[in-house]
């Protein structure tokens, strides 16, 4: 009887896993060891927990096992409590790590934007786009993107302002989608986004989940192939917790990128720093130190000619 001998011995690893992360946590590992346990996909936890009148979405069912996001609102923890039956753990067992962890969190909070999250948002933003019946192409390409960051005195990303250059590769391009990625926990629905100049706003989506604001800029114009454009907008967000990056995802090889991050002189950061990332598998390189200017408490970086892949600045609070 190998086959149920190794049956066995895996299901009292699985077990003796499951003992040990429900005794000492994190509880993302908790989560994930109590869901590998029960042999759930995660489709199936989400509806049991529908049954129960808890709604959920798989997206943060995964989050809160990679320790991507915490759950934190009153709905969400109410879904805690409910997945120690779905999942047959002993009462308060969930909820005593998260609050065991909660003193650390600010700690232990991972960053805010992964490679991974850009990959499931892209997925996102794909149905949003068909919603809106607007191609992933938008027929532009873009010269000069500058963007200004700012992290509010609670230490939250407050807002953010773009101003792009570009360039119409066919005829009858009259406007853009500008894409907001939140924070973890962010509302994306209570987010607003403005037109500043040569632009007026469109239809807009949000996809709570993963924290994405999806809006159309109109040009009251159309642009003819080679012709320039130039238009700049603002997102007003103040909705999640203490942020630690921002990070911008890039496809084609495109035009010159510059981000400065602007902080509260009430609430400064005690280090900053950019990185690049190439792929979801390649880890961080490209990691240079960034002195904060003194009188205006602010650091950017500048890419001439941006590529494939990630860029950002992080920083550390005390």
């Amino acid at each position: 009887m190998p086959h149920a001998t190794q049956h066995a011995d895996v299901a009292a690893a699985t077990t003796a896993e499951l003992d040990a992360a429900l005794r000492s946590g994190p509880f993302h590992v908790a989560l994930r060891a109590a869901i590998a346990a029960r042999g759930l996909p995660l489709q199936r936890v989400q509806h049991h927990l529908s049954r129960r009148g808890v709604k959920v979405g798989v997206t943060s069912l995964s989050y809160w096992q990679q320790g991507a996001r915490r759950p934190q609102r009153p709905e969400s923890l109410r879904a805690v409590r409910a997945l120690e039956e779905i999942l047959q753990l002993p009462e308060e067992s969930l909820i005593r790590l998260l609050a065991e962890n909660d003193a650390h969190a600010c700690a232990q909070r991972p960053a805010a934007r992964s490679y991974r999250s850009f990959v499931e948002a892209s997925g996102v933003l794909e149905r949003l786009l068909a919603e809106l019946s607007l191609p992933p192409d938008g027929g532009l390409h873009t010269l000069g993107h500058h963007e200004r960051v700012r992290i509010g005195a609670r230490r939250e990303l407050a807002g953010r302002e773009s101003h792009h250059i570009v360039r119409a590769h066919r005829d009858g391009v009259d406007r853009f989608v500008a894409v907001h990625h939140g924070d973890p926990e962010c509302a994306p629905e209570r987010m607003r986004l403005h037109a500043l100049d040569n632009c007026r706003t469109g239809r807009t989506r949000v996809h709570h989940d993963t924290g994405v604001l999806v809006a159309e800029l109109l040009f009251d114009t159309r642009l003819r192939a080679g012709d320039t454009f130039l238009f700049r907008y603002g997102v007003e967000d103040g909705t999640a917790g203490e942020s630690r990056e921002y990070v911008r995802g890039f496809g084609p090889v495109g035009g010159q990128y510059a981000l400065q991050v602007s902080f509260d002189g009430r609430a400064l950061p005690t280090r900053c720093h950019r990185f690049t990332q190439h792929s979801a598998a390649a880890p961080r390189g490209g990691r240079l130190e960034l002195p904060i200017s003194a009188r205006h408490h602010s650091v950017h970086l500048v890419e001439p000619r941006v590529r494939t892949g990630v860029l950002g600045i992080g920083w550390d609070w005390e």
